[in-house]
């Protein structure tokens, strides 16, 4: 995956990376609430996926925002050009296997790619896949609940991949309404960066909407 060292000395938030780097715990992270009642209603009438339908929406918006694509590398910042998903796959033994998707695709060239590549990672007979990480979004779901929060298992040293849930959808009247929720490390990613990563998550699922 193509990338660019980016020049801390330079860089805007250098004190910012350099404090929160730090920390024993640098993650920052939030939970969102988007409405997919229109996404629903077309998703169930073209037969789409759920999840991958949502897999595809979470990696078009966080590969807007250029923080959600920086990652540390040692003593350095690199910023990929683009970054493909990792999402978790159910296996029959109720474990899971992770499943690594391309991004970058219309939808339309996305879904029969990641359709093949989770059935291919339910099949697998290892957890991991042998390729690197570093530049990957990581996308979970955990379609059984909502929620308002979630606390997520990080690494010792800390990583700087970006880690995306998605809870159980729910009525609120007569909206459809998913949690979403986004960590990212403190070190490269603000508050407004969480801010940009749920608008942008608005405006694909409205583009893909527009999809004839």
């Amino acid at each position: 995956m193509a990338y660019r060292v980016i020049d801390k000395e330079t860089m805007p938030r250098r004190e910012q990376f350099d404090y929160f780097r730090a920390m024993a715990q640098p993650y920052v992270g939030i939970t969102w609430e988007l409405d997919i009642t229109d996404l629903r209603r077309r998703q169930k009438a073209e037969g789409w996926p759920f999840f991958l339908t949502m897999l595809y929406l979470a990696g078009q918006a966080a590969n807007r925002v250029p923080q959600l694509r920086q990652r540390i590398r040692g003593e350095d910042v690199v910023e990929y050009d683009r970054c493909d998903t990792s999402h978790t796959v159910a296996t029959a033994d109720g474990n899971f296997r992770y499943c690594r998707v391309r991004g970058g695709l219309p939808f339309r060239e996305f879904l029969p790619l990641a359709r093949a590549a989770h059935q291919a990672a339910q099949e697998r007979p290892s957890l991991m896949e042998e390729e690197d990480e570093e530049s990957l979004l990581f996308v979970s779901s955990l379609p059984w609940t909502p929620f308002t929060g979630l606390i997520q298992p990080t690494p010792s040293p800390a990583d700087s991949n970006p880690r995306i849930t998605f809870g159980g959808y729910h009525w609120r009247g007569e909206r459809l309404i998913l949690p979403v929720s986004l960590l990212a490390n403190h070190a490269l990613v603000d508050g407004r960066h969480l801010a940009q990563f749920y608008q942008e998550l608005e405006k694909a699922t409205a583009e893909l909407l527009e999809t004839p």
